[in-house]
């Protein structure tokens, strides 16, 4: 089995669903005993948190490239990066390391396309929703029409995001707010809706709305799942 390597901690509530993911994965593929094999790294989210709300990516991938030198160096053989807004500075990464990065668009394009899945309504925080490295990932390498909710909304899933799900708090009435938003998006003709930040899924699951949702970060685990227990 190889050996998965996570850079977690941004953050650490969807971290452990992370962990959680791969150890039943593996546990479900192979039987017995068995759980994954994982290298992993926890940052301090605060930190990271500033660095990208003042917009100093490239500070934060240096921290980052630094953690993904050290989890290479513990053994891992491929790495998750356990964080869709992080993947803009994926590339600084996977420069600093010669083991392969996972991404986590193209996990979720992949299982998308294996769905005909077309065009699909995208949430996530606003450096996601609104910059190029992941929504242009999926339009320019998969030909997946990517819609995004309105200026104001984006606000509203951006701020639930930072001041409550990476908390650990779990809201009705912010619940409600991102389930009129993904009904919207259905309306303006998405087929399925990605929950493109690792928090989002502790909030709305599937039971809670009739339309596809494509959580990226069981996606992602089962992707690494696949991989790890390759020949």
């Amino acid at each position: 089995m190889k050996t998965i390597g996570m850079l977690g901690g941004m953050s650490w509530e969807s971290t452990v669903s992370y962990y959680k993911a791969l150890n039943e994965g593996v546990k479900r593929s192979l039987g017995g005993l068995h759980s994954a094999k994982i290298c992993m790294y926890s940052v301090d989210f605060e930190e990271i948190e500033k660095l990208q709300h003042q917009a100093k990516w490239e500070e934060a991938a240096t921290i980052l490239s630094k953690a993904a030198e050290s989890v290479e160096a513990g053994g891992a053989d491929f790495l998750l990066i356990c964080t869709n807004t992080m993947h803009k500075i994926a590339p600084e990464i996977e420069r600093a390391i010669s083991i392969p990065i996972l991404h986590i668009a193209d996990a979720t394009a992949s299982h998308l396309q294996n769905d005909n899945i077309t065009c699909v309504g995208l949430l996530g925080t606003q450096f996601t929703m609104e910059q190029g490295f992941y929504k242009d990932r999926l339009s320019d390498h998969y030909g997946i029409e990517v819609l995004i909710p309105e200026s104001g909304e984006r606000k509203v899933i951006h701020e639930v995001i930072y001041s409550e799900l990476c908390l650990g708090k779990i809201l009705e009435k912010s619940r409600e707010k991102y389930l009129d938003i993904i009904t919207q998006l259905h309306e303006r003709g998405a087929q399925a809706i990605i929950l493109g930040c690792t928090e989002i899924a502790l909030l709305v699951q599937q039971q809670h709305t009739f339309i596809p949702l494509y959580d990226t970060t069981q996606i992602h685990a089962q992707e690494a799942i696949k991989l790890a227990i390759s020949k």
